[in-house]
């Protein structure tokens, strides 16, 4: 009742997986990722077991198609299940039980595999396999190219109501929360695929202004700015980075040009000014020549 995707970034060695059902909060079911390890997606019928006992078998260095093999061996619904793995080497196994509901099957390529079932059209993994390997960018943007493509191409017969996307690093760090590079779910919506892709560009948007924090450590104020520069672009409707560039230009002596990114955050939710003035104490902020009183003039500051 669902269709999604596992792969491995050939150029990178990231893992992930992503998917969209009419069912809901999927990805607490169906995806399942490790770093260094491999990634899962279990459906159709979904037994969730399929994903940790089939990770626990890759990190033993199991192989995929082996994995999957044992685990369906003593699987007695196995004719109901559709389960795809992916190792750490890119070697994939996918299996469609011959008691899915129509319209049902799967297609691999090199380090990826598609499956669908309960599909309004047959087309649906073909269009998913077509879009992963013909996108460009990251792994997580190619997910989300194939699970747009399989939307387009019918999707669900029920519908849509979830979607969820993970995406772990090639090699484990033993601090799996730095090891999971994408963790998105849209439990339950109208347009989950569509969900997705917007909290995509947010998690996007973030990593610039991490990046953002890192340049300003390293000195880098131009290359901070840009990074947050780009993350604004991103956030339409969320002025985080609109406040940090802002905060980042006044602690610069560039009061001039912070006032004019600040004073409409404020106007607009007078909380970031009651902010900033809690910063100096904090010290993320110098407060010499008035500069806090500087960025909040006019309104703001009543």
């Amino acid at each position: 009742m669902t269709y999604s995707i596992v792969a491995r970034d050939p150029s990178t060695g990231e893992l992930g997986v992503a998917v969209q059902s009419h069912w809901f909060s999927v990805g607490t079911v169906v995806t399942w990722a490790e770093a260094g390890v491999g990634a899962v997606a279990t459906q159709s019928f979904a037994e969730p077991a399929y994903g940790p006992q089939g990770l626990a078998l890759m990190r033993l260095g199991v192989d995929a198609q082996t994995a999957l093999g044992a685990l369906l061996a003593v699987d007695d619904e196995r004719a109901r299940r559709q389960v795809a793995f992916i190792d750490a080497s890119g070697r994939v196994a996918v299996h469609t039980g011959a008691a899915c509901i129509a319209d049902a099957g799967h297609l691999t390529g090199p380090g990826v595999s598609v499956q669908a079932n309960m599909m309004r059209d047959p087309g649906v993994w073909p269009a998913m396999l077509d879009a992963y390997q013909s996108a460009h960018g990251s792994l997580a943007e190619r997910l989300m190219s194939a699970l747009e493509a399989g939307e387009a191409a019918g999707g669900d017969i029920r519908g849509r109501q979830s979607a969820a996307m993970l995406v772990v690093s090639a090699t484990s760090s033993s601090q799996p929360w730095r090891d999971r590079l994408v963790d998105l779910r849209v439990d339950d919506s109208l347009e989950p695929v569509g969900e997705l892709r917007r909290l995509l560009g947010v998690h996007t948007s973030y990593g610039h202004m991490e990046a953002a924090e890192e340049r300003e450590v390293a000195g880098d104020l131009e290359g901070a700015l840009a990074e947050y520069e780009t993350a604004r672009g991103l956030m339409q409707g969320n002025d985080e980075a609109a406040f940090w560039s802002a905060l980042l230009l006044a602690d610069a002596g560039r009061v001039d040009e912070a006032r004019a990114l600040f004073e409409p955050i404020a106007a607009r939710e007078p909380g970031w000014a009651e902010l900033l003035r809690r910063l100096p104490a904090a010290g993320l902020l110098r407060d010499a020549g008035g500069v806090v009183e500087r960025l909040l003039g006019g309104a703001a500051a009543r």
